[in-house]
């Protein structure tokens, strides 16, 4: 008998590089069963939802990680982007940044994030929160599932 356990599918839309890798060593640390896609910009992240060349085999996210400041399409561009297209404004985008900022806070909520996160310097504490924010998005919640 075969286990077919239905992986998660993260998009992150990371410019930094040392960050992205952090949220993958984080996730995998954390145990969660996903697939981590990671792009520069909030342009890629459209064509990646869009499924444009090169990711026109690119799976529907589950869950979104947004940061803010990225070159080209921001992720407040971004997320006003989405959120304004019916067919992937419910997928749960959670922001990932540094700012700290209260207008970014307010912004992101009222264009419809799901969460915002400012992430934090040490090591050990990003790692701890990407630990709960993996609980709380892949154990506590319930997720729709696309049947495609």
């Amino acid at each position: 008998m075969t286990l077919d356990i239905k992986l998660f599918e993260i998009l992150l839309l990371e410019d930094e590089p040392a960050d992205a890798h952090l949220v993958r060593i984080s996730l995998r640390d954390a145990r969660v069963h996903c697939r981590l896609h990671h792009v520069l910009d909030g342009r890629e992240g459209v064509d990646f939802l869009h499924r444009k060349p090169p990711y026109q085999d690119a799976p529907r996210p589950d869950l979104i990680l947004l940061d803010l400041n990225m070159p080209r399409m921001n992720g407040r561009e971004f997320l006003a982007a989405i959120k304004a297209e019916e067919a992937l404004c419910d997928i749960p985008v959670v922001v990932l940044t540094t700012s700290e900022v209260e207008r970014d806070v307010e912004a992101s909520f009222k264009n419809g994030a799901s969460g915002y996160i400012t992430k934090p310097v040490d090591i050990e504490q990003f790692t701890a929160a990407i630990a709960q924010l993996s609980d709380y998005w892949f154990v506590l919640t319930r997720l729709p599932r696309e049947n495609k």
